[in-house]
This record gives structure tokens, C-alpha cells and sequence, in this order.
């Protein structure tokens, strides 16, 4: 199985949080994005900053890897606003693929009709301008039933909401990778809480980020139906390595 068409290369750490500068991030960027080429990986995923320069370097070396950036990240309590000015910044700096962290904090507090608003909204923007809306719900934040819920909500309301043929660019996604878990708990992508999410998204496909850490598992997730991968091990997992990475 060609597992490298799957993957998002994933790098997101802030200058502070790697305790790095910024030119040293964007170093590391451009590396990711030159394994993505080399290596036929789909996508890389990067924060807002960075996408203009490594649209650029992509570009320059004629080369077809996509390239994503995270909106509301990590927290997802953005505003409505807030996502929406940050997405239409990432489109005008060239990003392909915009994947919104979902208030699921909103959705705990019972605010249903905030994350529906907000569902629609940055759906409509991105689907204008040709962009891929992946909605990462955080599983580890949520109860299997949640898990259920919201992904069903997203699909219902991208159902009412857009054509039949724009809801495969509409992907729900489970994590973001910086959630903090109580006791060792993945923060991440599981077998069980990506089995819910397919079986509740409809006709949207569905996105495992973090914890895909063998070749073995990323085989596993796509033939359960997984469409994409979100990791920061993708040139291991095309080599056969196992990884000990959080995400």
C-alpha cells in the first residue's frame, strides 16, 4: 500500500513552545516540505506564519505537495471572527487546506448553535475559494458519545448546508495533538474513536492525526476508510520505523 498519498507531514510547535527561533521553525518547515517532495507525501501542515514562504518554496521547485495550516489552533476558542479573519489570511497566502479546530468547548457548554454557526461560516469561506475544511473535534476531550454526536452534528450540517459534491472537501479530524490527557492517555487518533467518527460522518470522509506511530497502524486506519493522516513521523512511517513522537 502506497501510505505516502495519505499523509499529512505535520510540524506545529511554535518558536516558544520548541524553544527555537523563527527562522530556525521555517528551516524546519522547509525540510519537512523538501521530504514531502521527495517522498511523494500528500501534504504539509504547518502553522499560518509560515505558509506564505513554504507555498513559495514548493512552488519553486514545481512541485504538486499541498499545503495545509491549522485555524483556531490549538485551543479552538477562537471567535467566529477571529477564524474567519485567520482563514481568509491563510488563503491569501496560499494555503490549500484549512483545518479549523471546532469549539468543542462551546459544544460541552451545550452552545450548539455557536458551533454550527461557526461550522457553517468557515465552511463557506474555505468551499469559495476551493479549499479542503477539515474540522478537528479533539476526541480526547470528549466521551464516545460526544464523539458520536459531534461528528454526526458536522454532517448534518454540512449536508443542509452544501452540495452533494462539495461535501468531500468537508473532513472531520480527530485531533490536534496538543490536548492534555489526565494519566497517559492518548491525546490523539484511536482505533476505537476513529471507528465512531466513520460511523457517524456520513458521506464526509474522516481525517486520524496523532498517534499513527507504525506503517502497520496508517495501513490499519485507511482500510478501516480513513482518507488522510495527520503525523510528525511521515518519512518513519514510509521507512518502517515505529515512532515514539506525541503526534
Amino acid at each position: 500500500m502506497n501510505i505516502a498519498q495519505y499523509l499529512d507531514s505535520t510540524y506545529l510547535k511554535t518558536p516558544e513552545q520548541s524553544g527555537i527561533s523563527h527562522e530556525e521553525t521555517l528551516q524546519k518547515d522547509k525540510e519537512l516540505a523538501q521530504e514531502a517532495i521527495d517522498n511523494g507525501i500528500f501534504a504539509v501542515m504547518i502553522r499560518p506564519e509560515y505558509v506564505s514562504e513554504i507555498k513559495k518554496f514548493i512552488q519553486e521547485r514545481h512541485s504538486n505537495v499541498v499545503v495545509g495550516t491549522v485555524i483556531g489552533f490549538h485551543e479552538g476558542t477562537y471567535s467566529i471572527d477571529e477564524k474567519l479573519t485567520e482563514a481568509s489570511k491563510a488563503i491569501e497566502d496560499g494555503a490549500d487546506e484549512l483545518d479549523f479546530v471546532i469549539n468543542y468547548m462551546a459544544y460541552l457548554q451545550g452552545n450548539t448553535e455557536l458551533v454550527r454557526e461557526e461550522f457553517v461560516k468557515c465552511t463557506q469561506l474555505s468551499l469559495e475559494h476551493h479549499k479542503i475544511a477539515k474540522w478537528i473535534i479533539e476526541i480526547a476531550a470528549l466521551t464516545d458519545e460526544q464523539i458520536a454526536d459531534l461528528t454526526k452534528k458536522i454532517s448534518t450540517w454540512a449536508e443542509e448546508n452544501f452540495s452533494e459534491n462539495e461535501l468531500s472537501k468537508i473532513f472531520v479530524k480527530s485531533s490536534t495533538g496538543f490536548y492534555q490527557t489526565a494519566e497517559g492517555k492518548p491525546n490523539g487518533a484511536t482505533f476505537e474513536g476513529i471507528t465512531i467518527m466513520l460511523s457517524n460522518a456520513g458521506k464526509l470522509p474522516v481525517k486520524a492525526a496523532g498517534g499513527v506511530r507504525t506503517p502497520e497502524d496508517a495501513e490499519k486506519m485507511i482500510k478501516m476508510g480513513v482518507k488522510r493522516i495527520g503525523t510528525s513521523s511521515a518519512l518513519g512511517l514510509l521507512k518502517n520505523e515505529s515512532s515514539s513522537e506525541g503526534y
